[in-house]
């Protein structure tokens, strides 16, 4: 039973129907009844499994991606190793393991994880209790020094507008309520300057949403980078330009309706990558966007792999090819998932991109 629905029910009878991202920010994120600040999501007993949980070579493939971007950066003695919403803390511990061969990594780096959630914190210090991690609110709190950071299925748990486009102007998707039920309904159309630029690739009738926080985060993160040097990977499922209603809910590892039980079922929506890119435009960052599976193998995740397997019998070595699968097959998540890497304009570029360019 949601005991957040009643009291999302009386804040739209005493102030009418409510947009799609206010209604995504209390079911993600009330105090008392939020799904981040109540439970811990993932794994086999949350609601889904990221790509850290599924194998330690996702962590190990990027950690080595952005240990390389510092050593071509010239390694600098003091930066900062950040993750936002880092989950558990897998993919940061599977980061920090792959990269303690490479000499002057861990000393100078300083970990930083903008995590919103306490009961997602408490778990992180266990995982990352070895490493003295400190914890930010926000990416607007991110240390003055050179950045290199990361950023797996973070954006696309972000709060969401939706509108459908009538003419030129767009109408917007709301939360109301009938007796005690949850609807969708839609706003009377108007003209939406944020959204001018996708009457160029759209048609009536067509779903378009907009994430009003992924530009500032983005926007923090490149201004570091920007001015002290350094990295940024952002990976999550999405596409450039994205059409289409992707909002959708995930309870027990399977979908749900997003509006049946408020605070107890993850909300999530694709990311659009080019957004994110045209944020980033204005501090003179190279932008590489390519899709998960290829990003992996081009880091060596077959070899890695192939590797790993050598040690394996039976069960576990079948669950263990099923992984790297499931990371890197286009059937699955390989080219759903998406990759944006950052870097200065005049710095090597990243590694895994094979020179696919935003």
């Amino acid at each position: 039973m949601s005991a957040l629905k009643p009291l999302i029910v009386a804040q739209i009878a005493a102030h009418g129907p409510m947009r799609l991202s206010d209604y995504m920010a209390l079911c993600l994120l009330h105090p008392q009844h939020g799904y981040y600040t109540t439970r811990p999501p993932f794994g086999t007993q949350g609601d889904f499994i990221t790509a850290p949980e599924i194998s330690q070579m996702f962590g190990e493939m990027l950690g080595l991606c952005l240990a390389q971007s510092w050593l071509d950066s010239g390694a600098p003695p003091a930066f900062t190793l950040a993750e936002l919403g880092p989950g558990r803390g897998t993919l940061m511990a599977d980061v920090l393991r792959a990269t303690r061969g490479v000499a002057g990594f861990h000393a100078a780096a300083s970990i930083c994880l903008v995590e919103a959630s306490p009961a997602l914190r408490a778990v992180q210090a266990q995982t990352l209790a070895a490493y003295a991690p400190r914890w930010l609110g926000s990416a607007d709190d991110l240390p003055s020094a050179p950045l290199f950071l990361l950023a797996n299925e973070f954006f696309d748990a972000l709060p969401i507008r939706q509108f459908h486009r009538a003419g030129a102007g767009w109408a917007e998707v709301l939360v109301g309520a009938v007796g005690d039920d949850l609807t969708f309904g839609k706003a009377a159309p108007i003209s939406l300057p944020v959204l001018e630029h996708r009457l160029n690739d759209t048609r009536d009738g067509d779903v378009v949403e907009y994430c009003p926080a992924a530009a500032p985060i983005i926007t923090a993160i490149s201004q570091r980078i920007a001015a002290f040097g350094g990295a940024a990977l952002i990976v999550d499922y999405g596409a450039w330009h994205g059409v289409g209603d992707t909002f959708q809910a995930l309870r027990s590892h399977e979908f749900a309706s997003p509006l049946d039980a408020p605070g107890m079922a993850d909300l999530t929506a694709h990311v659009d990558f080019a957004t994110l890119a045209d944020a980033v435009a204005p501090h003179n960052l190279r932008a590489q966007y390519t899709a998960q599976g290829p990003f992996l193998a081009s880091l060596g995740i077959e070899a890695r792999a192939a590797r790993l397997a050598q040690s394996l019998r039976g069960p576990a070595l079948a669950a263990h090819l099923a992984a790297k699968q499931r990371l890197t097959s286009p059937a699955e998540m390989g080219q759903l998932f998406k990759v944006l890497g950052l870097t200065p304009a005049g710095a090597p570029p990243l590694a895994g991109f094979d020179g696919a360019m935003a």
